[in-house]
């Protein structure tokens, strides 16, 4: 076997063609590795002691470490109480144990140094672990139809920025093996990874959406009703034996979610600060979620052309941020690869990362208190929440154009030069699986009055 196909697998048509020098398998693996690295410079002046807000290096698994009684050897869910679902935190958990494997000591009886030392060991492994995940990231990426396109998450300023903030990339991978089955026609195993991210953040559960309202238009409900028995069977295998241990500890990330009111990053939060709070901002993000949700559905459904699953997919993911009770910085990470599957463009993915880049900043200066202190208050960093939210609308207006006129969408239509004349391409939905090339369903005939 040659060192090429060792660092790169099978050698794709292209590369044939072109030398293995044009295999994007090692250089998105090289620069993924070379951005992790940097993330992890970047975590050093927080473990060194450093503020973490000035030095814009914060992460919740240090804390959490001690505040969720993993330092004392306590079980989340168990014997502690954890606001996460449950994979997230069974790989806290299992971290604890590798901590301790690797000779950290936890208790409640052990010395604050040996404490500290354990701290730092656990920080050390979850780092590791999170890699493991961002590279079944970016092995799931390359193998969808366009695989340079994953350079675009390898060097994304998101990971380097926020990839350590939590346990976010845990999700990541499970949804990229996930969007990764289905392209490959595997509906009950996408079903079987997405049930899992759902396990470890609830986010994925809205990919179900405008997966139903596409395969309903494509005749294709066999593949969805699969994918979500899929779901529901890992789904509750992974949550069933926590909630028969510990009913009570299960149900403490529910009720956290329910309970929590306006918080960072949100436009909630943003009414709050500028003097007009939202009396309830629970029920204020459940009404907006339907109503968008709805206006989803309804594009979806009657789009001249059917629009492809990952457009579907970012407009519920940008809803769901946009209107959300809070925004944290990491939850960038979550919109990314919806991003580059959708809109494959390295301008509109430079934007929205610079929108994103300049909340990051902004957040954490809030936090300091840096903002408020000679900068005119609360109006920089409300300012920053608003261009945030303007990005991410932005490239959001994009894909509804891209859907209604298929000639700017760069997945369908790759050569084109007059945007305002050129013909889509042959290219359906080459990452849709058997959404692709899939014909109109018969039923569809009955909603053409509405166009």
């Amino acid at each position: 076997m040659t060192t090429s196909r060792l660092l790169g697998g099978r050698v794709g048509q292209r590369a044939e063609r072109s030398g293995v020098w044009f295999n994007p398998q090692p250089w998105v693996l090289l620069a993924g590795t070379a951005s992790y690295l940097v993330l992890m410079l970047r975590q050093l002046p927080c473990q060194l002691g450093a503020p973490v807000y000035q030095a814009m290096c914060y992460s919740d698994i240090l804390p959490l470490f001690y505040y969720r009684g993993l330092a004392d050897g306590k079980i989340p869910f168990i014997t502690a109480d954890v606001e996460y679902p449950v994979l997230t935190g069974a790989l806290m958990d299992a971290a604890r144990r590798l901590t301790t494997l690797l000779g950290g000591q936890v208790g409640p009886d052990v010395s604050d140094t040996a404490t500290a030392q354990a701290a730092a060991l656990f920080v050390g492994v979850n780092a590791l672990l999170l890699f493991v995940f961002f590279l079944l990231v970016l092995w799931a990426h390359l193998r969808l139809a366009r695989s340079w396109d994953a350079m675009m998450i390898a060097v994304a300023p998101a990971v380097i920025t926020t990839g350590l903030i939590n346990w976010d990339f845990l999700v990541l991978a499970f949804t990229a093996l996930g969007v990764l089955a289905w392209s490959r026609k595997h509906a009950g195993w996408a079903g079987v990874w997405w049930g899992l991210g759902v396990a470890a953040k609830l986010y994925p559960l809205l990919l179900f959406v405008p997966l139903a309202v596409l395969c309903f238009r494509s005749a294709r409900l066999k593949a969805f009703w699969l994918a979500v028995a899929g779901a529901a069977g890992s789904w509750v295998a992974v949550n069933l034996p926590v909630y028969v241990l510990s009913p009570s500890g299960w149900l403490y990330f529910w009720t956290f979610n329910v309970d929590r009111g306006a918080d960072l990053g949100s436009i909630w939060y943003v009414l709050s600060l500028a003097g007009h709070p939202v009396p309830d901002a629970s029920a204020a993000q459940t009404w907006s979620m339907v109503v968008g949700t709805a206006a989803i559905c309804l594009l979806l459904l009657l789009a001249p052309r059917r629009p492809r699953l990952a457009q579907g997919m970012l407009l519920l993911m940008v809803l769901f941020l946009v209107v959300n009770k809070v925004y944290s910085p990491q939850y960038v990470l979550w919109l990314l690869p919806f991003v580059v599957l959708a809109r494959p463009r390295w301008r509109d993915w430079l934007v929205w990362s610079a929108g994103e880049l300049l909340y990051f900043m902004a957040i954490w200066a809030h936090l300091d208190g840096t903002l408020e202190s000679g900068s005119g208050g609360q109006g920089p960093y409300l300012a920053a929440v608003l261009v945030r939210v303007g990005v991410q609308l932005w490239i959001a207006g994009l894909v509804i154009r891209d859907i209604l006129l298929p000639g700017f969408d760069p997945v369908r239509n790759p050569q084109w030069t007059n945007r305002h004349a050129l013909p889509a391409a042959q290219v359906d939905d080459p990452d849709g699986g058997v959404l692709d090339g899939a014909p109109v369903a018969r039923w569809m005939r009955m909603v053409r009055w509405l166009r």
